[in-house]
């Protein structure tokens, strides 16, 4: 698991526009919005809530950490931020037509379980993500160039954890009681500017920030470097488009 805890400047500058690319995807699952309510768990900076308000959407965002509220609230003031993440949301049952999960199962202690509270609090559908094909792969690049041991975050346990595939997340979601599930794959580029990039690294974001803030400034340099000769040799017109996968689950109402 990673510890998100201060990062959400550095996430809205950086990994907030790749987490959107999903939206077209929970878009066609979804529907017309029809003035039906949402609750957008795992919220980050609200940029994917201030996008389902804005196609009609009654939106309520839901997140734990203060730092990503604080964003959120900067960038979005319209959008109300309710504190609270899961396993246990702040919510009565059946509060909301569709309860909506972004890449938020990969990141909790009980993917199981917290599938079965966004089943909770939804009377309609449930909506969650995860990564197929995540960032990673670029920073195990980088990482490897750069001669430094690999990042090695706290793993779920084994009767908690689950395969990173539409199938295994398919599997998952079942275990934990979803029913009238179809799962489905999808794949998009991201143009990122190295800049936004770095910004994630230095801003201790995910597992190359975590990586990086326990460098010595030696291996810190390292890094740099190694970062640098990659966005030379992939960059084009000024950023690097980087393929990306996720799993997109839709859980009907019962």
């Amino acid at each position: 698991m990673k510890d998100w805890v201060g990062v959400g400047e550095a996430y809205s500058a950086s990994y907030a526009a790749l987490c959107a690319g999903t939206l077209p995807a929970l878009r066609d699952a979804l529907g017309d919005a029809r003035g039906r309510s949402l609750v957008d768990v795992g919220a980050g900076d609200g940029t994917l809530a201030a996008a389902w308000a804005s196609e009609g959407w009654s939106v309520t965002a839901c997140e734990p950490e203060p730092s990503m509220r604080a964003a959120s609230h900067r960038r979005h003031p319209e959008i109300g931020v309710v504190a609270g993440g899961l396993p246990e949301l702040p919510f009565a049952d059946a509060s909301f037509d569709v309860a909506a999960a972004n890449f938020v199962l990969n990141h909790v202690a009980s993917p199981r379980s917290s599938a079965a509270e966004l089943r909770r609090v939804s009377r309609g559908a449930v909506v969650a993500t995860t990564w197929t094909l995540s960032p990673s792969w670029l920073w195990a690049e980088i990482t490897q160039r750069s001669g430094i041991p690999p990042f090695a975050g706290e793993r779920l346990p084994a009767d908690e954890d689950f395969e990173r595939t539409a199938d295994g997340f398919e599997r998952m979601l079942r275990q934990a009681g979803l029913q009238r599930l179809a799962v489905s794959e999808v794949e998009w580029v991201w143009p990122a500017r190295p800049e936004a990039l770095w910004r994630s690294v230095e801003g201790g974001v995910a597992g190359a920030g975590a990586l990086y803030a326990g460098l010595d400034e030696r291996g810190r340099q390292r890094f740099r470097a190694a970062f640098e000769a990659v966005v030379d040799e992939r960059s084009v017109g000024g950023v690097l488009l980087l393929e990306h996968r996720a799993a997109v689950a839709v859980s009907a109402a019962l």
